[in-house]
């Protein structure tokens, strides 16, 4: 481990946290028992805000945080979000050290990535680091009943014990938060962007739960099948198939058949990508979209609601 490796390691060491869960449950004979778990958090604002898994505390009755110092204490869930796996944790103490949040929008594959956490609870009694480099963006991974959107994959190792911890890059900023929700994943790991984090914590700490913009569209991608059969003047973008009444779409204008191409300054080549575009913005904020409608281009405001 490099000197850089073993710095950032060290600024961020006193933010990351472990989460002991209870969670009560009924057994075969109907008998009350309960059932604890075990996860990693990393603070984000020293007034006692943590970010963690959802899948860590979504159900748990009772929650113990022990910080990197010995202390523990009981904490609340403030809100969790599942389709996104980001839950946010707080705690009341004094002294707190935030972690510093990175740009995961900036990342690149290959640069090095470092997983934090504690992998086995208090038998080890400390924190696990793991090195490894990013070896993809931007993986979607059906996992269960839901499928998680543009995840980082790592090949530092992420297990149980330290999902909800931070993955860090060599200047100990916090790029990721670590999931462990990916059932096949062998020798890679898989992280939530902390952009991503971010933006689902700070509706989950205002609102108590996410906030998601919504303009009311359902349609499919073209491609050369679709536009060879229905002779569209283009090979990619989103095919708009139907525009729910009195949707922003449908108050902008937006009409089934019309290809979107644009939103904002992001290209669109399939509706996949328009979902993403929509998905990182905000409810209430204004957009352009570029549609093009038989032989027209057209520019279309629009506003997103929930």
């Amino acid at each position: 481990m490099n000197e850089k490796i073993m710095e950032a390691v060290e600024k961020v060491s006193p933010s990351v946290v472990t989460i002991s869960t209870i969670t009560h449950a009924q057994d075969f004979f109907f008998r009350t028992v309960p059932i604890q778990g075990m996860g990693s958090g990393v603070i984000i604002d020293e007034r006692g805000y943590i970010l963690t898994n959802a899948h860590i505390v979504g159900s748990a009755d009772k929650l113990e945080v022990a910080l990197s110092d010995g202390r523990t204490m009981g904490g609340s869930v403030i809100g969790a979000d599942l389709a996104t796996d980001i839950a946010v944790v707080r705690i009341s103490a004094p002294n707190l050290k935030a972690a510093e949040l990175g740009d995961s929008d900036s990342l690149r594959v290959g640069q090095v990535a470092i997983a934090m956490g504690n992998p086995f609870g208090f038998m080890l009694g400390g924190l696990t680091v793991t090195v490894g480099v990013i070896s993809a963006l931007h993986r979607h991974i059906q996992a269960e009943e839901t499928i998680y959107e543009d995840l980082v994959q790592t090949d530092a190792a992420i297990n149980p014990g330290n999902s909800g911890g931070p993955l860090v890059d060599e200047d100990g900023k916090v790029i990721a938060i670590n999931t462990a929700m990916i059932p096949y994943a062998q020798g890679i790991g898989f992280s939530i962007p902390i952009n991503s984090a971010k933006k689902i914590a700070s509706d989950l700490i205002v609102h108590g739960r996410v906030i998601r913009p919504w303009i009311g569209i359902i349609g499919t991608d073209v491609n050369e099948a679709l536009a060879t059969r229905y002779a569209l003047p283009m090979s990619e973008g989103a095919f708009v198939l139907r525009v729910s009444r009195n949707s922003p779409a449908d108050v902008a204008g937006i009409e089934p058949g019309d290809i979107i191409i644009q939103f904002d300054d992001t290209s669109i080549v399939s509706m996949e990508a328009l979902k993403s575009a929509v998905s990182k913005s905000r409810v209430g904020e204004k957009h352009t979209l570029k549609v093009v409608r038989g032989s027209k281009l057209l520019s279309i405001s629009l506003e997103s609601s929930a």
